[in-house]
């Protein structure tokens, strides 16, 4: 689920600066924004829009001459719910400039007497059920996520046909940087999950996983691993599409049935892997965090560690939860050597935070050694969350392993 995050609110307001000049195009910009302004990385070549400034604000401009009235759309968590109303400027050319804006990527769109329409000037990215525009917002001093001057490895695309589904489906899967040159070199395997609305483009695009990992390979913080990404949806052949299951995110138990039975079987026999449990793990966003919860906890035999990124709910009694996992936390470590839980504070992360802090208290008071949970203050249902969480979370991976 991809719900709003935290929003600032300064004294800035919606006031634009009285200082104006004119674009190009004759329309009235604020000379502040101007001189200050940065096109957002997610803009397509050449356009200027929207614009980034220094302390987090963003300007946005729609061309729409014949529209009535004209909106940013907030919901998906740029903002608070209710949207920004633009300003006609001259040659019908709509503008407005927001408040700052919590740092990260957000999904966004345009509200045209109504209908919601993308902005021309970006790219999209599937993130909403459907391609929606993204801007990101840049953090001070935070680069882990961006394309450094290392060694990179390659996000490579692969189909399969899957006996679970009766279809060919689709996968992301990330090789680490000098893969192909040794062809003796094996490796372990993390499969990392979407969220929900997502698909399998969500962590390269959205998270930029391959230069978090690709960085944090260059510092030597992280072992080589392979990283799967699945389209986290699955309906068995000849069903039709079933609700989401509490805990099991979309596709209820289908999706784990094509983990189990198709895709690891696939990538074992396709890559260079160090096949066994030892050396696997998944971990997963929001829907994807319950997926990584409900298959790695009930097949400790096939995975050796857990993430949960934004995604602890509330189970009715945590002893009986995933098959009983839980029931003796000294057990528990026998089971798993990782359980990693992270969320953020704010929006619909505050209830996860709570669920995710009581969950670690209770097996570390229970005698676990092998649970962590961590956190990202100030933030909530979105990108920057989860790109802090498997950045922490990959160097906890595999290792000391044989």
């Amino acid at each position: 689920m991809i719900r709003s995050g935290l929003f600032v609110l300064t004294a800035l307001g919606y006031l634009l600066a009285p200082a104006l000049a004119q674009s190009d195009d004759g329309t009235k910009l604020d000379v502040k924004q101007v001189d200050e302004g940065q096109p957002s990385a997610t803009n397509l070549p050449n356009a200027p829009y929207p614009n980034v400034h220094s302390d987090g604000r963003a300007t946005f401009q729609f061309k729409a001459p014949d529209a009535r009235k004209v909106q940013v759309f907030t919901n998906y968590g740029l903002g608070p719910r209710g949207h920004w109303d633009m300003t006609r400027g001259d040659n019908g050319v709509w503008i407005f400039t927001s408040p700052p804006i919590v740092p990260g990527f957000h999904y966004y769109g345009f509200l045209v007497d109504g209908v919601f329409v993308n902005d021309p000037g970006t790219d999209t990215y599937f993130g909403t059920s459907k391609p929606t525009s993204g801007i990101e917002i840049p953090e001070k001093g935070v680069d882990f996520f961006h394309a450094r001057d290392v060694p990179h490895g390659e996000v490579r695309s692969r189909w399969y046909k899957s006996k679970v589904t009766g279809q060919t489906r689709h996968i992301h899967v990330y090789t680490p940087p000098g893969y192909d040159d040794d062809s003796k070199a094996k490796y372990p395997v993390l499969y990392l999950q979407h969220g929900g609305g997502e698909n399998e483009t969500g962590w390269p695009r959205q998270g930029h996983m391959h230069f978090i990992l690709d960085n944090l390979l260059a510092e030597k913080k992280a072992v080589p691993m392979i990283v799967v990404m699945e389209k986290g949806y699955a309906t068995r052949a000849g069903e039709q599409p079933a609700a989401p299951a509490p805990g099991r995110g979309f596709g209820g138990g289908a999706f784990e049935d094509v983990v189990i039975k198709d895709l690891i079987p696939m990538v074992d026999s396709t890559y260079r892997t160090i096949a066994g449990r030892d050396h696997r793990a998944i971990a997963g966003l929001s829907m994807g965090s319950g997926q990584a919860m409900q298959i790695g906890l009930t097949h400790t035999d096939t995975f050796s560690a857990v993430g949960a990124f934004s995604g602890v709910f509330r189970q009715g009694d945590i002893k009986a939860a995933y098959g009983g996992v839980f029931a003796d936390p000294v057990a528990f470590d026998k089971k798993l050597d990782l359980l990693y839980l992270h969320s953020g504070d704010q929006g619909l992360d505050e209830g996860i935070h709570k669920a995710a802090s009581d969950l670690y208290d209770y097996l570390q008071q229970g005698g676990s050694k092998n649970v962590v949970f961590r956190d990202a203050k100030g933030l909530g249902h979105e990108w920057q969350t989860w790109r802090i969480a498997f950045h922490d979370f990959a160097p906890r991976l595999f290792q000391n392993k044989p």
